[in-house]
């Protein structure tokens, strides 16, 4: 495995730092940095390895970037995640990711030449094309005019029967602006009828009442979306989805966000296009988490959320792939980024001898996302990969140490060989455990984590190496959900939120061991330090000048 072309893969000898040094390189999942209270699983957990860490700053300890454009994700809005977490940390460079990716692929038509489109457009000719999604030019989970671009494309390439599923906003635009974007979808329909092809509006619903649910926080929300667009059943019937959005609107209190579920129906009353055998399906929404849930009805054989009552054989995928750990779902429109010249494929070639080694949770992170999205070794002479099988059958809460201590001790024996230049683990308590929302359980998982950085830290300090330590986005350092003011938010019983999700929190950074040369530094100069900062610091501390378009090192050589 390797990229192509004309690559000058030699890096430059570091002025300042020798090569040789031992790095231990250790992603903590799901460690974000906030406020210490009760809700901070990081804070009640005894974590003295991770505590110790944190008197080194400024110099050795900072925080550093991990969601929103600091890893090629549209908006501040927009979380981190595991998977371009970890693109963002091996590649060295921010890379394009949901609705950036989704506009190169539109533009260059490659959405139309990946295997997810292939796979959908096997149902054009007998079947319905079902396009899934927030109708808003908002840009945070959607957009107006990507949709108008799939429609015309689905059109041209044989789509002859099209229905799309309309979920309203008032949340990321103004309330009321429903209306002028079904106007503008139906002209887009109407043109394509025109031109013989059977489109039109099938069903619809705001987004916070219909389909567009998350953390599992209230499955009926699905439900609901399920009723109008599978089974063809909601308690409005209208013969336009104008019609609709006008008439629901002007019920008192009424607003986007909320507008109850409908379908559209002919003549005799019949709902024009619930999703039957044979049909396929797009969700079109390019962020994650308001449609994992909704991916899952689509796509589970084994669903016990709700009664489906009828299951239809489709073709669904998603715009994205939603979840890279579930793999959900399992095709999707645009692919992620394809990333070149990765960190691990220039250590490769200077012959920097790797071991990495995660559970099966998180091994394709420390691997395959860590290395530009590409499976293999770039050098199996020099490299070795190394998997934990995870439990199975069970939630991780029930044991939230995982295999934390397996981890590191393969780590340990790794460093302790003297074969590896560099040893690269993730601990995924944090993150896995936080996504249950136990916060007794996600305690003892993060004192697990930490266990498992003492005992690679203490590998290191025998020999004579440096250790590397950071996060790929934040979750177990809060888990509740906060009102505008920050504080624990309640449900409409008086109960605490539970938040399972990841957060925006930023994510720390450490550097030390006996190998560190003096005068290493964090610098103060860089304005938004992120993920991505990390690469070009590690290619230092092996000795090495990073490539001149990676973004910057944290670090600096000061003269004692």
């Amino acid at each position: 495995m390797g990229s192509s072309g004309d690559v000058n893969w030699k890096l430059e000898d570091h002025p300042k730092l020798p090569k040789g040094k031992t790095i231990g390189l250790i992603v903590l999942d799901g460690w974000g940095e906030s406020d210490p209270d009760q809700y901070n699983c990081i804070h009640k957990a005894p974590t003295p390895a991770m505590d110790s860490l944190k008197n080194g700053k400024p110099d050795t300890w900072r925080l550093i970037k991990a969601h929103g454009t600091a890893v090629g994700l549209p908006s501040e809005d927009d979380m981190g995640n595991s998977e371009v977490g970890h693109n963002a940390l091996g590649a060295g460079r921010i890379y394009a990711q949901g609705a950036k990716l989704v506009d190169l692929a539109l533009a260059s038509g490659k959405i139309y030449e990946d295997e997810g489109f292939k796979y959908i457009s096997e149902a054009f000719e007998k079947g319905t094309v079902h396009l899934i999604g927030l109708l808003s030019d908002g840009g945070v989970h959607s957009r107006l005019d990507q949709v108008q671009l799939l429609l015309k494309g689905f059109a041209e390439r044989g789509a002859k029967r099209i229905r799309v599923h309309i979920l309203t906003d008032g949340r990321d635009v103004l309330d009321g602006s429903s209306v002028g974007f079904v106007e503008t979808l139906e002209a887009d329909l109407a043109a394509l009828r025109s031109k013989g092809v059977d489109a039109q509006v099938a069903s619809g619903g705001g987004r916070m009442y219909v389909t567009m649910d998350r953390y599992e926080n209230d499955w009926t929300v699905v439900k609901r979306g399920w009723d109008a667009q599978v089974l063809g059943e909601a308690p409005h019937k209208f013969k336009s989805a104008l019609e609709a959005v006008k008439t629901l609107r002007a019920e008192p209190g009424a607003n986007d966000q909320y507008l109850p579920p409908f379908v559209i129906v002919d003549d005799s009353g019949k709902a024009v296009g619930p999703i039957v055998d044979g049909d396929a399906v797009v969700t079109f929404n390019f962020r994650a988490d308001r449609m994992v849930m909704h991916a899952k009805a689509l796509e589970y054989e084994d669903f016990d959320k709700f009664d489906r009552v009828r299951v239809p054989k489709i073709r669904y995928a998603g715009m994205l792939q939603y979840d890279g750990e579930l793999k959900l779902p399992s095709r999707y429109l645009v692919s992620p980024p394809l990333i070149d010249r990765t960190s691990g494929e220039y250590l490769a070639h200077n012959g920097v001898r790797t071991f990495a080694c995660s559970e099966t949770v998180k091994f394709g992170h420390v691997t395959f996302f860590w290395n530009g999205n590409r499976s293999g070794y770039f050098n199996e002479k020099l490299e070795e990969y190394v998997e934990i099988p995870s439990d199975s059958g069970i939630s991780f809460n029930v044991q939230p140490k995982m295999k934390a201590l397996e981890i590191a001790e393969k780590a340990r024996d790794a460093i302790l060989s003297g074969k590896f230049d560099q040893v690269r683990v993730n601990l995924p308590n944090g993150d896995m455990v936080g996504h249950t929302g136990d916060i007794d359980a996600t305690v003892v998982a993060c004192e697990a984590a930490d266990l498992a950085v003492r005992t690679i830290l203490d590998a290191i300090e025998k020999v004579g190496g440096i250790y590397v330590v950071t996060a790929d986005h934040g979750n177990a350092e809060d888990m509740v959900k906060r009102d505008k003011a920050g504080k624990p938010a309640l449900d409409k019983e008086g109960k605490l939120q539970i938040l399972t999700s990841h957060t925006l929190k930023p994510v720390p950074i450490a550097i030390g061991g006996p190998g560190l040369s003096a005068g290493v530094r964090f610098r103060q100069d860089i304005e938004t330090p992120g993920l991505a900062n990390v690469a070009a610091t590690v290619m230092n501390l092996h000795g090495f000048v990073a490539p001149s378009d990676y973004e910057t090192s944290l670090i600096e050589v000061v003269d004692k």
